[in-house]
């Protein structure tokens, strides 16, 4: 650079100290005016509220959703553990429900089959549990948990509820087998207890399906016999004791021979849902 253009730039330059001084009043004037008038800070406050707070704004509305998505999970794992503990409890309460009603259900049984000793309570008993039968939705055929270990023999009657089951037809040491008095092809010797008429009730499975089975060769000429009646066991029954209530007149009519009537009766016995039996171990005397 040449002399003289060095010279020039030199005259034209100020100083740096008088700059300085320039910037140094300038910010003080500013801070002058900013302290006593809003001339710089209405500006700013107006671009604050078009950039700042809307930004702030969506800072406070994204933090307020995390922290209530925070509290929202914080609630819902407790609302699990509650229901899993309620889910435990309601466990525990059917289960005991469900024992307090087997409970219930047994001691009804149990109190059916004890008003049942003491209806025949000159005769020797021994209560005992079914554990397995015939197919089918009757308890036709079936076995019992007492044998001849328990005084059981062959032609013990079984009684139930509010009547009689049947009968022992064979016997192992701790189990016996029931044929009751509905099988088919079973005959049973009865009598009209109001009236001491004789007449045969006979098995039938099929009839069974409508809660009756039959009966015939009542002799009737006087027409004493009406629905309703008690039908039990009689004294001349090779089987059976007299007396046993075997079930209820349900329909009476004659016979083709005008001397003889037959009809249907309502089983004393729910040959559906037995479960234990009373086994009278006192055996029906006979001749032989």
């Amino acid at each position: 650079m040449s002399p003289v253009v060095k010279r020039k730039r030199e005259r034209h330059a100020l100083p740096t100290k008088y700059v300085l001084l320039i910037l140094t009043l300038f910010c003080v004037v500013t801070m002058i005016v900013s302290f006593s008038t809003d001339i710089f800070t209405k500006p700013l406050n107006n671009i604050s509220g078009y950039v700042v707070v809307p930004f702030q704004k969506g800072l406070t509305n994204v933090g307020s959703y995390i922290l209530n998505r925070a509290e929202n999970f914080k609630n819902l794992q407790n609302v699990l553990e509650e229901n899993e503990e309620l889910k435990a409890e309601v466990e525990k309460l059917t289960k005991e429900n469900i024992e307090l009603a087997q409970d219930k259900y047994e001691l009804t049984k149990l109190r059916e089959l004890y008003a049942l000793d003491d209806e025949y309570d000159d005769l020797q008993k021994t209560g005992a549990r079914i554990v397995a039968r015939d197919t089918g939705n009757w308890y036709s055929n079936f076995i019992i948990d007492k044998g001849a270990n328990d005084g059981i023999a062959v032609d013990c009657n079984v009684v139930s509820g509010n009547g009689l089951v049947g009968r022992v037809v064979s016997v192992g040491p701790n189990f016996s087998k029931v044929t009751s008095i509905i099988s088919d092809n079973v005959n049973t010797s009865s009598m009209i207890l109001a009236t001491g008429d004789n007449l045969i009730v006979s098995g039938d499975l099929e009839l069974m399906n409508k809660n009756l089975i039959t009966f015939s060769q009542l002799y009737d000429a006087e027409d004493k016999v009406s629905i309703g009646d008690k039908i039990v066991t009689s004294n001349i029954s090779d089987k059976y004791l007299p007396g046993l209530l075997v079930g209820y007149v349900s329909y009476i009519s004659t016979d083709s021979n005008n001397l003889t009537k037959s009809g249907t009766l309502v089983p004393a016995v729910d040959f559906r849902h037995l479960e234990e039996v009373l086994v009278i171990l006192d055996l029906k005397e006979t001749a032989d």
